[in-house]
């Protein structure tokens, strides 16, 4: 009889469709999952309803469970809204050893242009403050690009959502 831990621990190997180096658990889209008699109910929430990704999830997430020899029932969450509050801090620091610089907590207010523009973001690379916002819209709608102006290395920066 498979328990949650385990399920939780095999979900641990499931990385993200678009971000390899990090998990689903890390990233933080797993709500819940709760085993009663061989069958697996597994509640997530992606980080966009939009998300191009979101049948590869929930696919991996049904093999996942199929594999540990119980029944899934993978449900995807559309009445919450994922943050980037969510990503574990083990998840931000594989994001920063990727090169990507992870998110600002969540403020009571969205972020606006003008704080987008300062140099509060760290470059993952040398850990400056002197980088630059090159483009609000980067490779998904989570992420904009940025330059370092001290090591001169363009990354990507997670928006706090």
């Amino acid at each position: 009889m498979v328990t949650a831990e385990q399920v939780w621990e095999a979900f641990d190997a499931i990385p993200d469709p678009e971000i390899p180096i990090i998990s689903l658990v890390d990233l933080g889209v797993i709500r819940s999952v709760d085993v009663l008699d061989g069958h697996v109910r597994v509640e997530f929430t992606p980080t966009f309803l939009g998300c191009p990704a979101l049948d590869v999830m929930k696919r991996a997430l049904e093999e996942t469970v199929s594999a540990l020899g119980a029944k899934p029932d993978v449900h995807v969450i559309q009445d919450d809204s994922w943050s980037t509050d969510k990503i574990t801090p083990a998840g931000r620091e594989k994001l920063r050893a990727a090169g990507f610089a992870p998110p600002a907590p969540r403020e009571a207010s969205a972020p606006k242009l003008v704080q987008l523009q300062s140099d509060v973001f760290r470059c993952p690379y040398c850990g400056s403050t002197e980088t630059k916002l090159e483009n609000i819209f980067g490779p998904t709608p989570c992420r904009s690009l940025r330059y370092c102006e001290s090591c001169r290395q363009p990354f990507e920066q997670f928006k706090t959502i």
